[in-house]
């Protein structure tokens, strides 16, 4: 039996190119629960935008969606351990954003609800009951990410700017290379969430493979025993892994975990 934890990104991890999982990277995963490991998502997405992974995958297992603000037992959709962004706090940190950058809009997410202000522009289909309202009243009530975009600077610019301004109140963080950047309370990570979940399993970041691509998943794979980095992954990524796999199109978690539990 194989004592490990594995946990995955998706979005150019764990997913090809086209948002699908091979039937290679589903067989992998599934020999690794077999023999006894445990198989965890680990996300900035929302949960709802998990499941129909792990519908794909054939796992319903555990997740760390948000960033590291939840963890999930998707089987029963029960929040295991959160990390909220409190009004008292959040407040302080879009009035510091937007005197950085006034033009910034936002959105805010949360366990059970979405909202965004009226300029901001999603990307993606929002869930029902959307609440479009100015972002004071957004942040009125607890909430688990803020995303705050700028169309006309990159994900790496906006970050730098937001980091100075509240990175010792808020963890701000980016997983695309546009203006978007996403912000949870401090002391959130996929990092933290994993260890959460290694010590609930009497397991130590020595017994755990972490694998990402983005800038959102550096403090993961910098805390796991073993960080690995897909061969599409950010510079960032790169440098600091302990591997480099294929890619996300080559199957390269899928090649890693056939060698762990081979």
């Amino acid at each position: 039996m194989v004592s490990l934890l594995v946990a995955s990104d998706l979005d150019g991890t764990l997913l090809r190119s086209d948002g699908a999982v091979s039937a290679r990277t589903c067989a992998a995963i599934t020999e690794l629960v077999g023999s006894g490991g445990t198989f965890v998502y680990a996300t900035g997405r929302p949960t709802r935008w998990v499941h129909p992974v792990a519908a794909e995958v054939g796992h319903h297992g555990l997740a760390v969606t948000s960033n590291g603000a939840l963890v999930i037992d998707l089987a029963t959709d029960e929040v295991l351990h959160e990390t909220l962004f409190f009004p008292e706090m959040s407040s302080q940190v879009v009035h510091l954003i937007l005197a950085a950058v006034p033009t910034v809009t936002f959105a805010v997410d949360g366990a059970d609800f979405f909202g965004h202000d009226p300029k901001y522009k999603p990307r993606w289909v929002v869930p029902p009951g959307c609440v479009v309202a100015p972002i004071d009243v957004l942040t009125e009530r607890p909430f688990i990410k803020l995303l705050v975009r700028e169309e006309d600077m990159t994900g790496q610019e906006l970050l730098a700017i937001c980091a100075q301004a509240i990175g010792h109140l808020a963890m701000p963080t980016r997983s695309s290379a546009d203006g978007l950047i996403e912000i949870t309370a401090l002391g959130t990570g996929k990092a933290q969430a994993l260890q959460w979940i290694a010590e609930q399993a009497g397991l130590t970041a020595a017994d755990v493979v972490a694998f990402g691509d983005m800038p959102n998943d550096l403090s993961m794979l910098e805390w796991a025993g073993h960080g690995v980095a897909v061969a599409n992954a950010h510079a960032e990524v790169l440098a600091m892994a302990n591997e480099v796999t294929g890619s996300n199109d080559d199957d390269g978690v899928a090649q890693v975990i056939e060698r762990l539990v081979g």
